[in-house]
Order: C-alpha cells, then sequence, then structure tokens
C-alpha cells in the first residue's frame, strides 16, 4: 500500500482517516508514557540529566522501528492477526476506533498518577474487548496470536527479573569500576530504547495496517506486509513522544521503586535488554514496561538494595488490571459506537 493510495481510501471512507489518526495519537502516547522506562535507570543513577537521556531515548526508537521492522516484522504481523473484525467496515472499523480510544485513556490515566502501565498490553486487550463487543463474540478471538501474546507477558517479566538479577551478580564477581559502570549504562539505556522501538513500533504498525486493511472490507486473512513510508511514520511520532518526556514515570520506576547504584543499573539495563532482544528476535510480543521494571526490581534485590514492596506492589496491581481494564473499556466503547446514534455520527448515512 503506498502513501497515495491510503489518502485515496481516506477520501472514500472518513472514518479510516479518524482510525489513522488514533493510531499515530496512540504511538505518540506511547513514546511519551512507555518509552521512559528506557532511560529510567540512567537518569535515576545520575549518568545523563533528563534531557539528555530522553534525545537519546528519541533516536533510539527512531532506530528500532526501522531496522527491526525490516528485519523481521512477526511481532506487527501478530498484533495485525489478534482478533477478526468480521465483513463489516462499517462496526469493523467503529470497533478499531474504540479499542484505540481506550488504550489512550488507559495509558494517560496511568501517567497521571506516575504508574508506568504497558501500551502493549492494553492494545492487545483493547482490541480484543472490541472485537468481542461484535457479533461472533469468543469467535473473533485468534488463539494462536494470543497464546504468542500470553507467553511473551509471562517471559518478559519472568526472565526480565531473573537476567536483572543474574547480571547484577555477575557484576559482583567482575568489580567494574564506577566509570566503566556508567559507560556500560549508556550503551545499555541506547539499547533498551532501541528495542523499544523494535517491539512497541512493530505492534502499532501491525495496528495501522489493520484498520486499513478492514477499510478494503478484508481483515487478517490479507497479505501482510509493511511499507518504508510507514515505517518512517511511526518511527518519527514515536520520537516525539519520547522527546515530550515522562518524568514521573522515571522517577516511580527508577527512585520510588527501589533505589539503585551505578551497577545495579547497569545490570537492570543489561537485564531488560537482553530479554527485549531474544523475545524479539522470537517475534513474540512482550512489553518494554514490564521487561526494564522486572529487571530493575531482580537488580535490585539481587545486589541487596531497598525495594519499596509497596510501590512495587502498586506497579504489579496496574499490570494485572490492564487487561481485564482495558478491555471492558475497548468493550463499552465498541458497544456505544456501534449505537445507532453513534453509527450516524462515524459513518454518516448508515442509519438512514
Amino acid at each position: 500500500m503506498s502513501l497515495s493510495d491510503l489518502f485515496t481510501q481516506v477520501a472514500h471512507n472518513p472514518v479510516l482517516g479518524l482510525t489513522c489518526l488514533l493510531v499515530l495519537a496512540v504511538v505518540l502516547v506511547n513514546g511519551w508514557t512507555d518509552a521512559p522506562n528506557a532511560i529510567a535507570t540512567v537518569v535515576s543513577t545520575g549518568v545523563l540529566s533528563f534531557r539528555r537521556a530522553v534525545a537519546l531515548a528519541a533516536a533510539c526508537n527512531l532506530l528500532g522501528v526501522l531496522v527491526m521492522t525490516a528485519i523481521n516484522a512477526t511481532v506487527a504481523e501478530t498484533v495485525y492477526s489478534i482478533a477478526d473484525f468480521g465483513p463489516d467496515r462499517a462496526a469493523a472499523l467503529s470497533a478499531l476506533c474504540a479499542a484505540l480510544c481506550a488504550i489512550v485513556l488507559w495509558a494517560v490515566l496511568a501517567w497521571r498518577f506516575g504508574v508506568p502501565t504497558s501500551e502493549s498490553h492494553a492494545l492487545v486487550a483493547g482490541l480484543t474487548g472490541a472485537a468481542l463487543a461484535l457479533p461472533g463474540g469468543l469467535d473473533n478471538i485468534r488463539a494462536g496470536a494470543w497464546g504468542r501474546v500470553l507467553l511473551g507477558l509471562v517471559l518478559s517479566v519472568a526472565l526480565g527479573w531473573w537476567v536483572g538479577g543474574l547480571c547484577r551478580r555477575l557484576l559482583e564477581r567482575l568489580h567494574p569500576s564506577l566509570p566503566l559502570c556508567r559507560r556500560g549504562q549508556l550503551a545499555g539505556a541506547g539499547a533498551m530504547a532501541f528495542l523499544h522501538g523494535a517491539q512497541d513500533g512493530q505492534k502499532f504498525l501491525g495496528v495501522f495496517l489493520l484498520g486499513a486493511a478492514l477499510a478494503q472490507g478484508g481483515g487478517v486473512g490479507q497479505t501482510f506486509s509493511v511499507p518504508g513510508w510507514l515505517m518512517l511514520l511511526c518511527a518519527a511520532v514515536m520520537a516525539l513522544g519520547t522527546a515530550m518526556g515522562g518524568r514521573r514515570i522515571i522517577e516511580t520506576v527508577g527512585r520510588d521503586m527501589v533505589i539503585l547504584a551505578p551497577r545495579e543499573g547497569l545490570a537492570a539495563d543489561l537485564g531488560g535488554g537482553l530479554c527485549l532482544l531474544l523475545c524479539t528476535l522470537a517475534g513474540l510480543p512482550v512489553s518494554t514496561t514490564h521487561a526494564k521494571t522486572a529487571a530493575i526490581l531482580g537488580a535490585g534485590s539481587a545486589g541487596g538494595g531497598t525495594v519499596n514492596h509497596r510501590v512495587a506492589a502498586r506497579i504489579a496491581l496496574t499490570w494485572l488490571f490492564t487487561f481485564p481494564g482495558c478491555g471492558l473499556l475497548g468493550f463499552l466503547l465498541a458497544s456505544l459506537f456501534r449505537s445507532p446514534l453513534s453509527c450516524g455520527i462515524l459513518m454518516p448515512g448508515t442509519i438512514f
């Protein structure tokens, strides 16, 4: 699909234009609220100032979207095929709009309270809830794609925590100097931001292409291909969102939850980065937030750091409620958008 093809489709179907804008809004919010997790340790340990860390994250996010999507777009394809929205173009696009609105609402609410939540899992939950509101219900959900999401959820937390702790114990034996730890943290933060772009950028590319396919009356059965212009667009919007910063989330993860020394910070960057790299190469959609936060907890615990269990529990509860909470929001909004009055607003002429 070329850019001119998209403009032609939007001219004939304005709701597709609304869908595309909502996808880009979610990408912006993701860069704003999720990407700060990648730089939480490098800021909290004083290696980089907040502004310099944000600039580093924005640049590496941009590269991550472009490079990894060109190499392996399996993550995008998994999100693209997570649910079947049916052959009714009007109903399918309105449900997709509902899912995207639910994701934005959930992410902004979590940011307001400074809690790092996963837009990746909010995305899956919102799409699933919206698809359940359509005729067909549970039959609209693709079990294979959902299985990969659940596997990624378990691995991102378990592997992130274990590898973060393992790296901390290895660093204890190697006893690197403080300057070496600081340089390692710079590289680790860049790698984490790169892999955030690789993971989350792909997910939203999949949603963008799903919207275009639904507008044509297709869906998960269509051939999957990511055009270069779309990679550039999503990468640029994610970088812009990252540049807006997320200071509250950095303070929660890197300072309130656990007090990190440079050695623990380096271990957390290495642990989270290795977890994300392995899962991305395996084509599993995982959460940058979950992987990095789990790695921070693993490194902090292994290093004997003071873990604020109350803050950690608050973060864990937010993770736990993301699937049912955002899924319910998606379901309710999709049901609302399918009402006759809403259909008349979204799709003029459909109720007469």
